[in-house]
């Protein structure tokens, strides 16, 4: 079996799949403790960057700003 994609090249869809079967793998209690370990730190890296990604896509959301005409525009982003 081949190593995992590094989290970081994952993207949302791919890191969230992942996690969902880190979950359920932990969940059944199958994993012999230094794989459940390793299970665990995993996912904690993969929940992180879906969150990260999550904000990211919040911040530009936040950007998009609808005129009363309707129309929309981007707003530059803004640092704090």
């Amino acid at each position: 079996m081949s190593e995992p994609k590094p989290v970081e090249e994952l993207s949302f869809e791919e890191a969230m799949r992942e996690l969902e079967q880190v979950v359920d793998r932990l969940e059944s209690g199958d994993a012999p403790l230094d794989a459940s370990i390793a299970l665990y730190e995993r996912g904690a890296k993969l929940k992180a960057h879906c969150e990260a990604k999550l904000k990211a896509a919040e911040l530009k959301v936040a950007q998009i700003a609808e005129a009363p005409d309707g129309t929309v525009s981007a707003r530059p982003s803004q640092v704090d």
